[in-house]
């Protein structure tokens, strides 16, 4: 029986992407790179556990969820942590960002210091620039702020996110466009925190970071991993946690967030033997973004 592995995640570093295999094992993915493997027949999705200790009941999670752990994990999971708001000692310094995902989609968020533009390529960000430095809860405040008086959301889902790839503008000029004028609109705000730090508008575009302007077009996502199933195909871009995989099928789109969870094997050939589904529509601009 071939060897199996558990998958971690997918990681962004300097050189681009990466999948984390559990034990520390990592795995560079360039373009061009075959990705291929197979599900272990006879396997179930268990949930991975949280913070480095195993869930003790071993318990299924659903093949079409995004996230790898049961309720009682992942609660464990955001028990400490700054998207939960549960960290607020942390005395790192943290940074509020803008970010750009597609025509009407814009949000703000912030990220840790230390974390330098990580955040940003994880979520699949196509263009955004810093708008301030300060401790966590300046960040918060900050956030807040934008939220209430321009009304830019902390969230945009991720489907919405997929389907705006695919009619980007080509210009770099014009990605940066719509958050070039909520910089200045959110510089000029009053109840501004002292102890955040303004940053100057300067655009970061991840289209080549991402391989978007030569990649192909995806026709189809990966519903769901299943016990036996296969898959395989040649990287052709990637943005966030999406893999673009050419494939006898055309291009489809892996959410590597399916995998964890599974035992995986080596895998060959050109196979699609898994759930695909067809890619949404472009959802209509964000209402209210000014």
């Amino acid at each position: 029986m071939a060897q199996a592995w558990r998958c971690a995640g997918l990681s962004w570093t300097a050189g681009g992407p990466v999948l984390i295999w559990d034990g520390g094992r990592r795995s560079a993915l360039t373009w061009g790179k075959t990705v291929a493997f197979g599900v272990a027949e006879g396997e179930a999705r268990t949930c991975v556990g949280a913070r480095g200790n195993m869930c003790p009941l071993a318990a299924r999670v659903s093949a079409r969820s995004t996230g790898p752990r049961c309720e009682e994990c992942a609660r464990l999971d955001r028990a400490h942590s700054v998207a939960a708001d549960t960290l607020a000692d942390d005395p790192r310094p943290y940074r509020v960002y803008l970010a750009w995902f597609g025509s009407g989609m814009t949000k703000v968020g912030i990220t840790a210091e230390r974390r330098g533009p990580a955040r940003l390529l994880e979520q699949g960000a196509i263009c955004f620039s810093w708008l301030g430095t300060g401790p966590l809860m300046a960040a918060r405040r900050t956030e807040e702020l934008l939220r209430a008086a321009l009304r830019v959301p902390d969230r945009i889902p991720y489907a919405a996110k997929r389907a705006a790839r695919a009619a980007l503008p080509s210009a770099g000029e014009e990605r940066a466009a719509e958050i070039a004028g909520l910089h200045a609109r959110a510089l000029g705000l009053t109840g501004w925190p002292e102890s955040l730090e303004p940053a100057p508008f300067r655009p970061v575009d991840h289209v080549e970071a991402f391989g978007l302007a030569e990649a192909p077009a995806p026709v189809g996502v990966v519903g769901e991993l299943a016990a036996g199933g296969a898959l395989s195909g040649e990287l052709v871009a990637a943005a966030g946690p999406d893999l673009h995989l050419a494939t006898d099928r055309g291009v489809l789109v892996l959410d590597t967030r399916l995998l964890p969870g599974w035992e995986l094997v080596p895998g060959g050939g050109r196979r699609v033997e898994v759930p695909v589904r067809a890619l949404k529509e472009r959802p209509t601009a964000q209402d209210g973004l000014f």
